[in-house]
């Protein structure tokens, strides 16, 4: 956020940030800061709400005025306990003894002052540096409280310092804009969730899925994205993230008449495949955007191209250069990328692109446009405009290259859109010059929309990835029992793995895509041959010699790439061949012996989420039951659906019931996993509020 010292003017912008908290805080505090050419950043004032009235703003927008920062009002989040002892000595001095338990406390000194003359109590953190002391806040108790027993035990807050910094008012520095959700978890033990988690986990196998209860959560939550966040987060823990989303997405498609929108809308299905690739795609874009986001934040090149907005000490065709060259890279990057896409990633977009070409069987351009929309407008486009937001920069960026990061987005976004589109005939020419002749965007799309897992017949035609001559050893013998090299044309599909005598002619072998067990570089030493790989079968291998190193580096990761969910994938691999009875790397006599060296993989591994599934389960059941009376509403309109059939009714239209009878049994389950969890939260409150001893508020 960029502040004008001068007019106390803050530009409008919008962060999205999502948290964990610790339970034990006391404020939930947001600080501003300008920051100076020198790129140095000095705070201008701050909001801090209390964990009390968070409830109070939950879900609203609000202004909160800003407050000074300074070091008085600095109060560490800790709550100590106090023990006074008071007794009546000749001089009538009064002893008070502090004990103070914190977790700072067992790894600093810490060292009270405490007033004779009144009841304050000061904490302070103690220093060897010059800079002296931390204070770390302060506590005033009455001596009233002491009664005759003369000892007082409670829990107390630290506080401000009374005489903290006053010099500056609170409406000179303005106000912050906030709309906070805040949700407050108890998860019990697994057996608590099992009966709610049962029913979600079964959502993609529920006919039609518009009756399943995450669809269900979908349909009543104010904003589709609270609800997808828990479930995306819930099924990739149980490893059932593609099926459910295969399942709703395949809904949508149906529901959808006009090609040319399929996904448009901010529906349940568009909400989880974002988080989905905003949280399996996290490794895929630093390992693909981040080195180019950096030089860009880093080199701050001006990139402007609307003459109204040029500088004058800038030029434009300057800056339409830079701009040009900024594109090209990283759209070359992202269309290279493919065979670094994450394989639940691949499955959505293979299980997307069957859906919408069986849908819309007439129009062959759907089936990229189903992909693109997703992975170019709201996975690769957004992380550009946004870095910070996707764990590519620290912070967000600077006015100047907010700018550039806007145009490079917009760019990339037009060009995506373009795949297969009816209008990019007529639109390619403006942007030829940011395409890359070696890649395409296209052959991008069939890489990472074919996927191994799936039944790969329910596809008209089989997507070709690669092809090309490259020299093979025989798998057979010649007459004189010798195995020769030949050049064969060879060409991989999502189907299969093929080599031939020449270009257009039939294959001379036929290696299917889950019987490739592994693809590896071959030592050189084997046949004193550079460039090449070995396709490892079942039976056999298969050795090939590429053009160079680089040819054969491709052809090593799109084969991996292609492979690497079948079942039977190897850990172990033979670096050199077999040779004259043995294998010249473990010189191991059976041509059947397990390989001596690992499996590279030569992909990232798939994702890999801390997640807890009774902590998202626990987030679920607070969603319905924050909704439950649009949950008794769409029972409701599931009773008007079935009895009536006529004209719907108004105040039932919201919801989208397919199957009156299916959605209503669904609802009912729902309702009572959701009231037996609210029953067990209410008697963990009466149980905690008999056991909670309290001392002061």
């Amino acid at each position: 956020m960029n502040v004008n010292q001068t007019t106390k003017h803050i530009e409008k912008n919008h962060f999205y940030f999502y948290c964990e908290i610790p339970r034990s805080f006391r404020h939930l505090s947001f600080y501003i800061f300008d920051r100076d050419v020198f790129r140095r950043d000095s705070s201008i004032g701050k909001v801090a709400v209390k964990k009390e009235d968070l409830q109070k703003y939950h879900g609203k927008d609000h202004w909160f005025p800003l407050q000074p920062v300074c070091a008085d009002s600095e109060v560490q989040v800790c709550v100590h306990t106090i023990t006074f002892t008071f007794s009546h000595l000749a001089d009538a001095f009064i002893q008070r003894h502090l004990q103070m338990m914190t977790t700072e406390a067992i790894k600093t000194n810490k060292r009270a002052m405490i007033c004779k003359c009144c009841d304050k109590v000061d904490l302070w953190n103690a220093s060897n540096l010059k800079f002296g002391d931390e204070f770390l806040g302060e506590v005033r108790v009455p001596l009233k409280v002491l009664g005759q027993s003369g000892v007082h035990d409670a829990w107390y807050f630290l506080q401000p310092r009374d005489n903290g910094n006053k010099s500056v008012k609170a409406d000179e520095l303005g106000s912050l804009r906030l709309n906070i959700v805040y949700t407050e978890d108890h998860v019990f033990p697994t057996e608590h969730y099992n009966p709610l988690r049962d029913l979600l986990l079964q959502s993609a196998h529920i006919e039609p899925v518009s009756a399943s209860a995450a669809h269900i959560l979908g349909e009543v939550c104010r904003e589709k994205q609270e609800a997808a966040v828990p479930l995306v987060r819930l099924f990739l823990h149980y490893g059932k993230i593609v099926p459910f989303l295969s399942a709703i997405a395949h809904a949508e498609i149906s529901r959808t008449q006009d090609p040319n929108t399929i996904f448009r809308g901010n529906s349940l299905t568009s909400k989880c495949i974002d988080e989905t690739m905003k949280l399996a795609g996290m490794h895929y874009l630093r390992v693909t955007l981040k080195p180019i986001i950096d030089e860009i934040c880093t080199d701050h090149k001006p990139c402007e191209i609307d003459p109204v907005k040029l500088k004058e000490s800038e030029n434009l065709d300057a800056n339409r250069e830079n701009l040009r060259q900024y594109v090209d890279r990283i759209f070359n990057v992202i269309t290279s990328s493919g065979v670094s896409c994450p394989t639940v990633m691949g499955d959505i977009f293979f299980s997307l692109r069957e859906s919408a070409a069986s849908r819309f069987e007439v129009d062959p351009d759907v089936r990229y446009t189903a992909v693109s929309s997703f992975i170019f407008l709201r996975f690769f486009a957004p992380a550009i405009l946004s870095p910070n937001l996707f764990q590519l920069r620290p912070h967000h960026p600077d006015p100047h290259t907010s700018r550039t990061l806007t145009l490079i987005s917009k760019t990339i976004q037009t060009l995506g859109s373009l795949a297969k589109s009816k209008s990019a005939r007529g639109k390619r020419c403006v942007f030829s010059r940011f395409l890359n002749p070696r890649v395409s965007v296209w052959q991008f799309l069939d890489l990472i929309s074919s996927s191994a897992r799936w039944d790969q017949k329910s596809i008209e035609t089989p997507i070709m990835l690669k092809e090309g001559f490259m020299i093979k050893r025989a798998q057979g013998r010649n007459r004189f029992g010798l195995k020769n090299f030949k050049s064969r044309w060879f060409r991989l599909t999502n189907h299969e793995f093929t080599y031939h005598k020449t270009k257009g002619e039939g294959a001379l072998c036929s290696i299917p895509i889950e019987n490739i067990l592994a693809v590896e570089r071959l030592e050189e030493e084997s046949f004193k041959m550079k460039n090449m790989f070995q396709v490892i079968q079942p039976e056999r291998a298969l050795y090939i010699q590429a053009n160079n190193c680089v040819e054969a580096r491709d052809w090593i990761d799109i084969l991996t790439k292609v492979s690497q969910c079948n079942r039977k994938r190897l850990s172990t691999y033979h670096p050199s061949a077999f040779l004259n009875g043995h294998w010249l790397c473990c010189k191991l006599s059976a041509d059947s012996a397990p390989g001596c060296t690992p499996c590279t993989g030569g992909l990232p591994a798939n994702i890999q989420l801390d997640v807890d599934g009774d902590r998202e389960t626990e987030r679920i059941y607070s969603l319905y039951s924050t909704y439950m009376a649009k949950l008794v509403k769409m029972q409701e309109a599931c009773g008007s659906k079935s009895v009536y059939d006529g004209p719907e009714q108004e105040e039932y239209s919201t919801f989208v019931i397919d199957d009156p009878q299916e959605t209503y049994k669904t609802l009912r389950l729902v309702i009572s996993a959701v009231q037996t969890l609210e029953q067990q939260h209410m008697q963990y409150k009466r149980d905690k509020f008999r056991k909670t001893k309290y001392g002061s508020q």
